[in-house]
């Protein structure tokens, strides 16, 4: 099992956020594309959200559907990536002093790559969950600054007198 972890500046509410919008998937997520659809009741169990992964026009349609979401500790998800296989990703996000701690587990649960060897597989994945949590982070913090500049700020400042 891939295990990749990263110290954000923001409260782990802000990296939830990002991740209850399924709209910003490929925004974060390494490798998708676009996004087609998101179940309306996401990100409750159950609701999957339907993404492309790949480069124009060699483009895979596919989903990742929740399976576990307790807001902000720890959410689990099945990505389908067809004709690769599907993975479980965990990420679980502690507080910190600095801001929150998020760590991202996958590992294969179908399709080819679960006959690989992890020794070849945990590398790889490693290196793309680092960037798809750098992605994360800029998603969460930008929005956690901006809501507490928003806040902190006068309605006659934000220009909304």
């Amino acid at each position: 099992m891939a295990r990749t972890t990263r110290l954000l500046q923001c409260p782990p509410e802000a990296v939830f956020a990002v991740l209850a919008d399924g709209w910003t998937y490929p925004s974060w997520v390494v490798g998708a594309s676009r996004m087609r659809a998101v179940d309306e009741n996401w990100p409750e169990p159950g609701a999957r959200i339907f993404h492309s992964v790949g480069v124009w026009p060699a483009l895979i349609d596919d989903e990742t559907e929740v399976t576990e979401w307790n807001a902000p500790h720890r959410a689990a998800f099945i990505a389908r990536g067809w004709p690769i296989g599907e993975a479980r990703i965990i990420i679980e996000v502690r507080p910190h002093r600095q801001g929150c701690v998020v760590r991202m587990h996958e590992y294969a649960v179908r399709g080819a790559l679960q006959y690989v060897p992890r020794v070849l597989t945990d590398p790889l994945l490693d290196f793309r969950n680092r960037e798809a949590l750098h992605r994360l982070g800029y998603l969460a913090e930008g929005q956690w600054v901006n809501d507490e500049t928003e806040e902190r700020s006068t309605p006659e400042e934000r220009g909304d007198a």
